[in-house]
């Protein structure tokens, strides 16, 4: 299993680690800070740089088939590189530090857009380019409002942390589950949970800043019906 560095720490952005398996599905490292792909979050980009100081361009990050498997999908074109390295070497995992922030930033805000609408979410999607929100719910939406709303929270200067609890305490609060299409991980006997203080608790794995003053301008592009039960909220950067 690969030692998951990002769950604990969001704000690490390299690490050393020995590669333990290369295949054509990619790089399993021992450790790493790369998230892979999961929970409607995009998976990380970047490098790793190998023992002569070449790099070798990380273009994804993916779950392997078995538990634990995270792999780092080597970009195009690098087969002369990918032939050099092998099992027990070790290399520096660098990620792409602006693609991670913004995915950061989103993934807060979209915690931050469950305390604003109270509805079960049926999807989720978030990019370094936008995030996106799927509400189980037949009332109408303000983008006006709830840009205001998130504003708002940005300008408070939540403080955002992570804890685990056990399975048997969500259990006992299955209300802290807000996702109809991402269920958290069941048999490890503990489960993240994220909280932004005052404002929102629930299970989830992703990435998320420290603060929400850290998540700046956001603005709700658009809204809408996807079906008769179906709202999507489209979120963005106000920098672009």
């Amino acid at each position: 299993m690969t030692e998951e560095l990002f769950r604990e720490d969001a704000t690490l952005t390299s690490c050393e680690a020995r590669i333990t398996c290369i295949d054509q599905r990619g790089v399993q490292l021992e450790r790493t800070v790369f998230y892979p792909l999961g929970g409607g979050q995009a998976g990380d980009r970047g490098t790793l740089i190998l023992p002569d100081g070449s790099d070798l361009r990380i273009a994804d990050t993916r779950k392997g088939v078995q538990a634990g498997e995270i792999l780092h999908v080597p970009a195009a074109g690098q087969e002369e590189l990918l032939a050099q390295i092998s099992a027990g070497q070790r290399v520096n995992a660098r990620l792409d530090e602006h693609r991670r922030q913004r995915h950061m930033r989103f993934h807060t805000t979209t915690h931050l857009l469950c305390a604003l609408i109270p509805h079960p979410v049926n999807g989720c999607s978030i990019t370094c380019d936008y995030a996106r929100l799927d509400f189980h719910m037949t009332e109408p939406l303000d983008k006006e409002a709830l840009t205001a709303g998130l504003a708002h929270f940005v300008g408070e200067a939540r403080p955002v942390r992570h804890r685990w609890i056990t399975e048997a305490e969500l259990d006992a609060n299955p209300g802290l589950v807000r996702s109809m299409s991402v269920q958290p991980p069941r048999g490890l006997g503990r489960v993240r949970v994220i909280e932004i203080e005052g404002v929102d608790l629930q299970p989830c794995g992703g990435t998320h800043v420290g603060n929400t003053a850290e998540i700046g301008a956001v603005v709700v592009t658009r809204i809408e019906k996807k079906s008769a039960m179906t709202r999507r909220v489209v979120l963005a950067f106000a920098e672009g």
